[in-house]
């Protein structure tokens, strides 16, 4: 075969793989954390999560990234099998708008596409629109690598030898496995049923294996996700299982009715399309409706077969477990559209350690008991290493294409992270202070132990409230937290000044005063460090919206 052609076919696919990768990324990053929220919200049922799964793939351009996401969803516990299933099944059908966008042939626009796309990357000074930008260029560049396929694939019509090696792929077997090497390879269906468009364009392939080969690509797709739930948990490997399942069983059964009844099947396809390249791509549609179709209310039966393939369940990991992280790190998969979800969830499960030390300090700064002290030490060494453990991972995922949204509030998850660590710290000052009481005989009045127990209240109710904007994103305690702030101030002040009247009156011993003015000042040191989790992400948003504007 003419080098010039082979060259030039490697390098269509090239730019077509590379435009696909740019135009899905970018995506990924503009509206990546908008796609995150909707799949949260809308997947509370089979059905609803299917049509969100058509969506979100149709918008994204790939089923495997959008099954890739739902198994890191299910990694990190924000959704169940059930939902995910929902999901994979309306990605399948969400994945065939690539190979029907290819078939309207709009490679004659992509180099208009892709000169829109540079010069707005070029002039246009605004972050989110050069994000927007980059979609355009990835769209161009993948139909101008259509368009130099397209005209290689002209060229080979000429070479007896592809041809003759074309028209010998006759075994629909045969074509199936080819489809699925082919896209475990590529990692894309969309791409290989692209590929597959473009020889029955130029009469290089039959309808009859191409549709075939469709089938086969429908199970290639599913590799992608299978390498992605390795590293997770047994949910997570179970989702991608789904995936499998599905296109096995639907593989199957598209079989049996093909070999019933193929004629009247390639009529039908022939009947809504009127030219190869639209045979292929409405193949492609046809097929996945069917499954879902067929399938869909089995759903429940295909999760039961992926839990019977992986049995089991997986080391539960309490919030209180020492030296284990639970949502984010190596035993778990990574996304980028999720990976802030899973630090957020990690920092609450630090914030909820550093919450309970707390209380456990104080309640042996009062009872002396030994082992409330030991306990406390243990604790907050764990609080220490998820404090390391999570700013790693923080400047780990700072270097990938997270979501635009994301990135914002990268830098406000770290402040929060070493605001907890130092709430750890004062529950360790408290413990000090009770062995020290201990080891001493000093005594504190019930007068202040009341004091003490009121302001650690408001201190806890504050702390409630700051986790709770943290991890919602919302403003709805904003004044609640303000207020109790300004109360734990002025609570702290009056407690200072009822220690000194008690020592003016000899009613307290300057040792016991010590204690009680250290243990006060802690306190509001602790509402501080509150205070600031409390508006830490919505500062920063603020701030980083400001910037663009």
């Amino acid at each position: 075969m003419n080098t010039t052609i082979l060259l030039s076919m490697a390098g269509g696919l090239g730019l077509f793989l590379f435009g696909m990768r740019v135009m899905s990324d970018s995506i990924e990053k503009v509206a990546g954390a908008k796609l995150r929220q909707i799949l949260e919200f809308f997947t509370t049922n089979r059905f609803t999560g299917m049509l969100v799964g058509i969506v979100f793939t149709g918008i994204i351009q790939s089923s495997s990234a959008c099954t890739a996401m739902v198994v890191s969803f299910v990694n990190a516990g924000l959704m169940n099998l059930y939902q995910a299933a929902g999901v994979i099944f309306g990605a399948n059908i969400g994945t065939t708008i690539t190979s029907q966008l290819v078939s309207f042939n709009l490679s004659a626009y992509a180099p208009v596409i892709l000169l829109a796309g540079v010069l707005l990357v070029m002039f246009c000074k605004n972050d989110k629109v050069k994000k927007f930008a980059e979609i355009i260029i990835g769209f161009g560049v993948l139909f101008l690598g259509l368009s130099t396929m397209s005209g290689s694939m002209a060229e080979m019509r000429n070479v007896p030898e592809v041809v003759g090696l074309l028209q010998s792929l006759k075994n629909p077997f045969l074509a199936t496995i080819v489809g699925l090497l082919l896209t475990s390879v590529i990692q894309s269906s969309s791409v290989t049923v692209s590929i597959v468009l473009l020889l029955a364009n130029q009469d290089l392939l039959s309808l009859h294996i191409a549709l075939y080969i469709i089938l086969g690509c429908n199970i290639g797709a599913c590799t992608t996700a299978l390498l992605a739930s390795l590293a997770g948990k047994k949910d997570a490997k179970r989702a991608a299982l789904i995936h499998f399942w599905f296109n096995v069983i639907g593989t199957v059964l598209l079989y049996l009715v093909l070999f019933v009844a193929e004629e009247p099947v390639m009529k039908l396809i022939w009947a809504v399309s009127g030219d190869n390249g639209r045979f292929v791509a409405n193949a492609h549609t046809l097929i996945k409706i069917f499954q879902v179709i067929i399938l869909f209310p089995f759903s429940k039966w295909i999760v039961k077969l992926a839990c019977v393939c992986v049995p089991g369940e997986d080391k539960k990991v309490g919030y209180r477990e020492s030296y284990q992280l639970k949502f984010i790190g190596d035993k778990v998969v990574f996304n980028p559209a999720t990976a802030v979800v899973g630090v957020m969830k990690e920092i609450d499960r630090m914030a909820s350690l550093a919450y309970e030390n707390l209380n456990r300090a104080m309640n042996a700064l009062i009872t002396l008991d030994e082992e409330d002290m030991e306990e406390v030490y243990e604790v907050e060494k764990n609080i220490d290493f998820l404090n390391h453990a999570i700013t790693d991972y923080l400047v780990k995922i700072n270097q990938t294409t997270l979501p635009i949204e994301d990135l914002k509030s990268i830098g406000a998850l770290f402040h929060v992270v070493n605001d907890i660590e130092r709430i750890g710290d004062h529950a360790e000052n408290v413990a000090d202070a009770a062995r020290q009481r201990k080891e001493s005989g000093v005594a504190f009045s019930k007068e202040a132990q009341k004091e003490m127990g009121e302001m650690l209240d408001m201190v806890n109710k504050l702390i409630q409230y700051a986790m709770e904007m943290f991890y919602k994103g919302d403003e709805t305690h904003m004044q609640d937290v303000i207020d109790l702030e300004d109360a734990v101030d002025a609570k702290e002040k009056a407690l200072q000044k009822f220690h000194i009247q008690r020592l003016t009156r000899g009613e307290c011993t300057p040792e016991a005063g010590m204690i009680f003015s250290d243990i006060v000042s802690g306190l509001e040191r602790v509402a501080d460090h509150a205070t600031n989790v409390a508006f830490a992400i919505i500062a920063e948003e603020k701030e980083a919206d400001a910037a663009e504007a």
